[in-house]
């Protein structure tokens, strides 16, 4: 069977890399001094292991929430005799000057900070350890690095243990004093967001050597300081630099550019109009370009040819062909055009084999990923785009588009805006439509970033995107290697405060599929997290508002699932007034079938344990499951369950039985006419998983209706469902305790009748492969 898309395992070499960074004290290191994390003394790791290590530490730390960071894990590479770092890629708020110093004596060939703005000026002076070997530097939106903390900076080599958020960054505290001078081999630089205050022309001066420069968002007071990189420069991003004629001529000169970027986030913020004769001197003069963006600049009409020529032919690549004018002077089609935010997208003919657009699917999916990095705005437009081709047409590139939308989402855990578009693709990018080609793997990917922007934000359209979300999923199949975590999320959507309704119904629907279908390990796990608790105070909220909604009903379904063979769920019920809440929806919505069914189902649950049975034993109660067996509502389902618990009940025997009235003996002659007023061929709204609650009650004399009450029950269901049924009842010893029951003189005679032709039934059924659904007393209708 071939593979389905995203289904690559990962390398022996990621999966030992996270193994180690979980257990590294088990791996790599032991506890020193104070607690300190310290590396063995007999282990040597080479760059390409080490490099890992700490890339893959940055991963985990913003990506799963079980992975505990450790204070003093960047020391474990401060000695570059035992570890050696050569690429380090760093990001967000979690990174501090003390990391960076702990690497300081590491020949870092390639550092990288993204959005780490708690680093300051202090780390300037680290940046100086590493200059004689730096060839590629980061530090797009690092927007503190340049101001110094309350406290005197650093020079490099002196240590400080004090927590770096004593002194928070003054913005005053501008650094005047730092430069790039000694940086010889440095190549690529990206100052992305450099703070307006900062002079860029003398801070790069001495850089002789670049042939990449990054910077986006910085304003240029002079553009002609970049003309002394003219023989050097290939790769120039200026992303939302105010263009100028000055600054066109000066691109003009730069004849070896390979990449220019000249793009802006949006049209409505570009004064500056891109006409025909600059894109043709583009074309022209950068004859060795492969790469371009002018996205979000206002284009001239006169840059395209008329739309009857436009649209003759099939689309072409060749320059000579283009539908844009200035593009025709090309030598050779560009390996990347960013044309978003452009009527210029929207044309048939561009000489370029990748295009970022709006116009198709495959133009929309280049921008996320071009943009994803370093412009989270932009990316967060097109993902909203692609929401639209997901939902209202159809999405041909599902893995490129789930893989982008996933790495967006990891990337930008902090942003809400990618959170919330990026969840909301993903509810329509795995539903039923896509759902089969996707792998395991790749739709776990999924419910990882769905939990990641659970947890991060509390806001209502990200929580009820992500729930949604989940929903595509099969629960709780493929959401059980995060089963705790997800459990955790829900109840925590669910407390009190929030009362946001739509939310509530998706989050306890989930609830209830969650401990539908589960080992009772899993449901003892979730009850301890306070899930009966919390269902009950919705129950609570509903009937002081006096609605039965879905969510009433779902909660009382998701309390049958969880108490089921669950003794310590069925005790925290009781404690928390769940029999009080049980009697006052009774009587405040009489005609609720469904929530009755519900109930009742939940108490049996509680019946069957016996330590617990004294307290369902008071006369209001049994006088109200006495009512009960009346009941007509949802087919026998009421009644049934009624029954039931007054059958585990009465098991106890006559000498528990501490009451005057009701009387035990009308409570059996009652529960035995509405057992013969049961229509044995019903069909039923109920799942067994195993049938020892009720064979318990066949070998017995001392409540004969509790017996005929099991019996029935077994003929209902080996009548109605033979091939689920019978094997399960033969697997489980059903037909030696029928046999027990044929001799034991208390048994009624039509009790014995049913016994017969149960053993009957199950003599002549020709066994087929079990399938007996891992579920419980469950409503095959329980809410999806």
């Amino acid at each position: 069977m071939a593979a389905k898309t995203g289904d690559d395992p990962d390398s022996l070499m990621a999966l030992a890399t996270v193994f180690c960074l979980r257990n590294l004290r088990k791996t790599m290191c032991y506890q020193g001094y104070r607690n300190k994390l310290c590396l063995r003394s007999d282990i040597f790791l080479p760059s390409e292991i080490c490099d890992k290590l700490v890339n893959t530490y940055m991963d985990l730390v913003h990506t799963d929430s079980n992975f505990e960071p450790q204070e003093s894990f960047f020391q474990l590479f401060s000695d570059p005799r035992s570890t050696r770092l050569t690429r380090v890629q760093l990001r967000e708020d979690f990174v501090r000057d003390r990391d960076l110093e702990a690497i300081r004596k590491q020949d870092l060939i390639k550092l990288h900070l993204t959005y780490c703005s708690n680093v300051s000026a202090r780390s300037l002076k680290t940046l100086g350890c590493f200059k004689d070997t730096l060839v590629s530097l980061c530090l797009f939106g690092c927007s503190n690095i340049f101001y110094r903390k309350g406290g005197a900076p650093l020079a490099c080599g002196e240590d400080n243990e004090e927590d770096d958020l004593a002194n928070p960054v003054s913005r005053q505290a501008l650094e005047k004093d730092f430069n790039f001078e000694g940086f010889g081999r440095l190549r690529l630089l990206n100052l992305g967001g450099l703070p307006d205050e900062i002079d860029v022309e003398p801070l790069l001066k001495t850089l002789t050597a670049l042939t990449s420069l990054d910077l986006s968002g910085v304003q240029l007071a002079r553009a002609a300081f970049l003309t002394q990189w003219k023989e050097r420069m290939a790769s120039l991003v200026l992303y939302n630099v105010d263009m100028s004629e000055e600054l066109v001529g000066t691109l003009l000169e730069l004849g070896k550019l390979r990449h220019l970027d000249v793009s802006r986030e949006s049209r409505r913020t570009s004064k500056f109009k891109m006409t025909r004769k600059i894109l043709t001197a583009i074309a022209q003069r950068l004859v060795n370009l492969v790469s371009l963006d002018i996205s979000g600049h206002v284009m001239l009409d006169n840059c395209t040819v008329p739309h009857v020529k436009d649209a003759m032919g099939r689309a072409s690549t060749e320059p000579c062909k283009s539908s844009i004018y200035p593009f025709q002077e090309l030598k050779r089609p560009l390996q990347f055009l960013g044309l978003y935010d452009t009527t210029l997208c929207n044309v048939t003919h561009i000489p370029a084999y990748k295009v970022t657009g709006s116009k198709n699917e495959d133009q929309v999916l280049n921008a996320i990923e071009a943009y994803t990095e370093f412009r989270p705005e932009l990316a967060h437009r097109a993902i909203n785009q692609l929401f639209d081709i997901a939902r209202i047409q159809h999405c041909s590139q599902l893995l490129r588009a789930l893989q982008l939308v996933i790495a967006a989402l990891k990337c930008h855990k902090y942003d809400k805006s990618i959170q919330v578009t990026g969840s909301a693709a993903l509810f329509y990018l795995t539903n039923t439509d896509y759902r089969n080609d996707q792998s395991v793997r790749l739709r776990r990917q999924v419910i990882q970033v769905v939990l990641n922007g659970m947890e991060q934000y509390q806001e209502v359209t990200v929580q009820r995107n992500c729930c949604l979300t989940l929903c595509n999923f099969s629960i709780p199949e493929e959401l059980e290697f995060q089963y705790s975590r997800v459990n955790q999320l829900l109840l925590k959507i669910l407390e009190p405060a929030r009362q946001e309704e739509s939310i509530q119904r998706i989050a306890v629907h989930l609830c209830n599929a969650l401990v539908c279908q589960v080992d009772n390990h899993h449901k003892e796990a979730v009850g301890k997290m306070g899930f009966v608790k919390t269902m009950l105070n919705l129950i609570q909220k509903k009937l002081q508002s006096r609605m039965c909604d879905q969510v009433m009903e779902f909660s009382w379904s998701a309390l049958w699932n969880i108490t089921d063979e669950t003794p310590d769920n069925c005790q925290m019920f009781l404690n928390c007034r769940g029999m009080s809440l049980f009697l006052e929806c009774l009587e405040e919505f009489p005609d609720k079938q469904e929530l009755h069914r519900n109930m009742l189902g939940l108490l049996g649950n509680v019946a069957e344990v016996r330590a617990l049975r004294p307290q369902l034993l008071t006369p209001q109660f049994i006088t109200v499951f006495s009512n009960l067996l009346d009941s007509e509502a949802d087919g026998i389902e009421v009644s049934y369950n009624a029954c039931g618990v007054l059958s585990h009940i009465m098991f106890d025997g006559p000498d528990v039985w501490g009451m005057e009235e009701p009387l035990r003996d009308t409570v059996m002659n009652k529960m035995l006419d509405a057992i013969r007023s049961w229509d044995v061929t019903s069909r039923r709204n109920i799942n067994y998983r195993s049938f020892e609650p009720i064979l318990r009650l066949l070998p017995q004399g001392i409540a004969p209706v509790s017996q005929h009450w099991a019996t029935w029950a077994l003929f209902n269901l080996i009548s109605v469902y033979p091939s689920k049924y019978c094997p399960l009842l033969i697997k489980e010893g059903g037909i030696a305790l029928l046999e027990q029951v044929l001799e034991l003189d208390s048994s009624h005679d039509d009790t014995k009748d049913m016994a017969r032709k149960v053993m009957e039934q199950c003599e002549n059924f020709k066994e087929e492969p079990m399938e007996i659904n891992q579920g419980q007393e469950v409503a095959n209708a329980q809410q999806a």
